[in-house]
């Protein structure tokens, strides 16, 4: 029974995608919340099930925090971040009683919830699932990726900055993906530059090309760099839709252009 409710839950998703890094802070949940906006707005039904259970800030970044999760039939039902249904979410942010409650637990019971967010969210009918996971290679992954493997095509987009020291966490990353057979879309290349709110030049604040390096090394696509732009984090603050806001940002085109290349990668 359990595994029926399982195959019926993701029976209509049609491809998930891991959003992957070695390390923290180089900005997984921006990238989950941004292609997850970008492929809506390319006419794609998606959704975003946040397994960071230490740090779930897409909430936050959807203005979607505080927002109850309901029961029906077919397990929890997902928040739905806008008026059309097309964008859906999943996280532990919306089980805390206090938004600063922290969640101090150990591995199995860390695992129980990723298994049961995999089991019992009826996701409905989904082009993408996209899954921002903590940083790292550590039990949460493996749960996430034992759970979801049996029922869609899984890929992996992996981030990171163009500093030496976070594409070396990186590489590590891409040793994880091989160990455990999951295929790797690509890579990006996250704060790759800064754009100027005044002029929108922009300047290479720590340094640029690692991720696109370490792509070409590891042989797998490299999918585009990002860069840190004002107006996409005033939007990640205050829960607004910077695909839709700023089409003119050099942001925008980053990030539409690696929705485009995934789209390819990830046939119908």
């Amino acid at each position: 029974m359990e595994a029926s409710a399982e195959s019926g839950n993701l029976a209509g998703v049609r491809h998930i995608i891991l959003i992957l890094s070695g390390k923290g802070g180089v900005g997984k949940s921006t990238i989950s919340t941004e292609l997850a906006l970008a492929l809506r707005h390319m006419g794609k039904k998606v959704g975003i099930l946040d397994v960071d259970l230490c740090g779930p800030s897409i909430p936050r970044m959807l203005r979607a925090q505080g927002r109850a999760v309901h029961q029906c039939d077919g397990g929890w039902v997902p928040v739905f971040v806008d008026q059309e249904q097309s964008v859906s979410l999943m996280s532990v942010g919306f089980l805390l009683e206090k938004p600063d409650e922290a969640v101090v637990w150990r591995g199995p019971k860390k695992n129980a919830l990723i298994k049961q967010f995999v089991s019992d969210v009826a996701w409905g009918q989904l082009d993408y699932l996209v899954v921002d996971t903590p940083p790292g290679t550590s039990d949460e992954h493996m749960a996430a990726l034992d759970a979801l493997r049996p029922y869609s095509p899984l890929g992996a987009v992996v981030v990171t900055t163009p500093q030496a020291v976070s594409v070396g966490d990186v590489r590590r990353e891409l040793t994880f993906c091989r160990k455990t057979g999951l295929r790797v879309i690509g890579i990006v290349e996250n704060m790759s530059g800064f754009v100027c709110p005044h002029c929108t030049e922009c300047t290479n604040v720590f340094s640029r090309g690692g991720g696109e390096e370490l792509a070409k090394h590891a042989g797998v696509p490299f999918l585009g760099s990002v860069p840190l732009d004002p107006e996409l984090t005033r939007c990640l603050e205050e829960g607004r839709d910077f695909i839709q806001e700023f089409p003119q940002s050099p942001a925008f085109h980053a990030l539409s252009a690696i929705a485009q290349k995934i789209l390819k990668e990830t046939p119908a």
